[in-house]
């Protein structure tokens, strides 16, 4: 329970959604405990903007223009070790996730999840405690064993999501045929799967690549 006494939670919004930004401040704006202090639209606003307004708590989306969530994370947690920064995403992919905690981020959540956990999100982060919504902690549990794609490997499927052929693959990497093909047959057992489209499949879904 809030003290009534404390003062508010300042937060700092950042995506470039405007219809997101406006349902948070929604849920936000009704509580004494909470106040949205500045809204960025992307990853070098949410820097200018926190260095002005030094927030309790930054609400991060990934995904945006100019720079993304995670670059933004990464620069503000340089310069303030102690930033304490919840990530908002559409994506549960582990992986993913794992970058943005890595990177410094106190919480991780689903925008699915906003109007029943965002709340409660929020006051973890804001005590420094981690708050991992549950299906990405899941995610992260299941795949805590395997084995990571190497950068090469991200690197030639990336190259497979965009439709390209062996051959252009090692055309546009310097590496043989026969090299592209020992990448992909390790890619498809580190992913368990038979195929290209279905390792690009879950390497979308676990945030190893970005379509």
């Amino acid at each position: 329970m809030a003290d009534p006494a404390a003062p508010p939670i300042r937060i700092l919004l950042v995506d470039d959604h405007p219809m997101l930004r406006e349902g948070v401040v929604a849920i936000v704006e009704d509580r004494p405990d909470m106040v949205v202090a500045g809204e960025a639209r992307n990853g070098a606003e949410a820097i200018e903007q926190f260095r002005a307004l030094r927030p309790d708590v930054t609400l991060m989306d990934l995904q945006m223009p100019v720079m993304n969530g995670l670059e933004a994370l990464m620069a503000i947690r340089a310069d303030f070790p102690d930033a304490r920064i919840l990530v908002l995403t559409t994506y549960a992919g582990d992986v993913q996730a794992v970058r943005a905690l890595k990177a410094g981020a106190t919480g991780y959540l689903l925008k699915s999840s906003l109007r029943t956990e965002l709340i409660e999100a929020i006051h973890d982060v804001h005590r420094g405690r981690r708050h991992i919504h549950g299906d990405v902690a899941a995610e992260i549990a299941l795949h805590v064993t395997d084995d990571a794609l190497t950068a090469r490997e991200v690197a030639v499927l990336r190259l497979v999501a965009v439709g390209k052929a062996n051959k252009e693959i090692a055309r546009a990497l310097g590496l043989s045929e026969e090299t592209v093909k020992a990448h992909l047959k390790n890619i498809f057992a580190k992913l368990d799967v038979a195929d290209r489209t279905h390792a690009v499949t879950v390497a979308v879904r676990r945030g190893i690549i970005a379509l």
